[in-house]
């Protein structure tokens, strides 16, 4: 094992083939214990009742990886989230579901 990798965490491709650190066995990525801890301002054990298949260790395992490695955990938030904002744009501009939706919608509004 890698020393500057805890135990705790095991480094796997996502849907879009890039490497992200996990929580070794689980499907918990690190920076959603990151979202819980930094934006949300839950302590270590706040996250384990939100997330009981947790084990505190796991917990604090990740957190530790974070705290290491911070700007690559952040790297990988802002990768995901350029994803998640360029995968919206796509479906609004040509799903024929979203363009009918909103179209409808328009047409279905009584005047006042």
């Amino acid at each position: 094992m890698d020393a500057s990798q805890p135990e705790y965490i095991e480094i796997r491709k996502n849907r879009d083939g890039q490497d992200r650190p996990f929580i070794a066995g689980t499907r918990v990525r690190v920076q959603d214990v990151v979202f819980y801890h930094d934006r949300l301002g839950q302590a270590a054990e706040e996250i384990v009742r939100g997330l009981p298949h947790l084990t505190l260790a796991q917990v604090h395992g990740a957190l530790a990886y974070y705290f290491e490695n911070r700007q690559a955990v952040w790297d990988c938030i802002r990768e995901d989230e350029a994803y998640v904002e360029a995968l919206k744009k796509e479906l609004t501009g040509t799903s024929v579901i979203v363009n009918g939706l909103s179209s409808d919608a328009a047409d279905s509004q009584v005047p006042s």
